[in-house]
């Protein structure tokens, strides 16, 4: 074989090995501009997102997103509801940090959590999550793709990839993960904002951060069971937590007081639910009128506190 001949063979094998990894693992050679991320704790950072639906203009950063840096690895805590802002997440990290990203922690299946997670994907990286939450995501995940291609546009969506994690946290039980001087625990919950919430709990500096199990300023919502997220109210508000990062609101809020916003909502709501039950109003009116006396205190209330209603009035009837 003539030495052009197996250099045009080289080539083309060199093509096809680019060609077939860069489809299988996104290139992250590009730069994107940083997240503004802040230093709550030492080594706990976090992302503030808009208290907004998701849309184009936001580019989906509506959530609460973060990470904690260990001696030896980074913990991701959530990535954002495009993959742009994971991109821009993962760009935060390389400014702040040179260790490397070990685990991408979701706290549930909600897209403003998950559709970063394509920023992610490495053969070193481990997604992890409650282990009902690769159940929810094949139930959802492709929904959720295609609900949310008109509201953040093409250009946002098309990336977005479900990735169920494999490494998978029981329901009540605690998982700790070593980042090299630096234990978090995560913690799997019965059904409460969905039906596959966690926690992640720094313990060097007790910084917990809650994902959607805390709403603060942002009306919380109601996607699992208004009874469930009441009845663990005293169990998640013993976590010996100093400050936390709620799932939407104002970062950095001390603990437990973080909490009682949020209790007082869905206290009331179910209050009125189970008044309106017992006068034989239906879901319409229970819709209009349950939780009412809460709307001046939370922001997005009229987008959400209906179809809080709604879901609390059709599981508080059947008590």
């Amino acid at each position: 074989m003539s030495s052009n001949l197996r250099f045009g063979v080289f080539s083309i094998f060199m093509l096809i090995s680019v060609l077939v990894f860069s489809s299988t693992f996104p290139a992250f050679t590009e730069t994107f501009d940083p997240l503004p991320v802040r230093e709550i704790a030492p080594g706990i950072y976090a992302f503030e997102g808009a208290i907004a639906l998701m849309d184009h203009a936001n580019e989906g950063g509506i959530a609460n997103i973060g990470f904690i840096v260990g001696d030896d690895a980074v913990a991701v805590i959530d990535t954002g509801g495009s993959v742009l802002e994971g991109q821009r997440l993962r760009a935060a990290i390389q400014k702040t940090t040179d260790k490397p990203i070990r685990y991408i922690i979701n706290t549930h299946e909600h897209p403003d959590h998950v559709f970063g997670n394509a920023a992610f994907i490495a053969p070193s990286i481990t997604f992890v999550g409650h282990k009902d939450l690769p159940r929810s995501l094949a139930q959802r995940g492709q929904f959720y793709i295609s609900a949310f291609r008109p509201i953040i546009g093409d250009d946002l969506i098309r990336d977005v990839k479900i990735i169920p994690p494999t490494l998978l946290v029981d329901i009540d039980k605690e998982m700790r993960l070593d980042l090299g001087n630096r234990i978090i625990g995560l913690r799997a919950w019965p059904i409460m904002h969905t039906d596959c919430d966690l926690t992640v709990f720094d313990e060097k500096t007790a910084t917990l951060f809650t994902g959607d199990l805390v709403f603060f300023q942002h009306v919380p919502v109601v996607d699992g069971s208004l009874k469930g997220w009441l009845a663990a109210m005293d169990r998640l508000s013993a976590i010996p937590a100093k400050l936390a990062v709620p799932g939407h609101g104002e970062i950095g809020l001390n603990w437990p007081e973080a909490l009682a916003d949020e209790r007082a909502y869905l206290q009331k709501l179910a209050k009125d639910l189970r008044g309106l039950i017992v006068k034989g109003d239906d879901v319409s009116e229970a819709a209009k009128l349950a939780g009412q006396s809460e709307a001046g205190k939370w922001q997005l209330f009229n987008d959400y506190n209906p179809r809080n209603a709604t879901a609390g009035f059709a599981e508080l009837e059947w008590e």
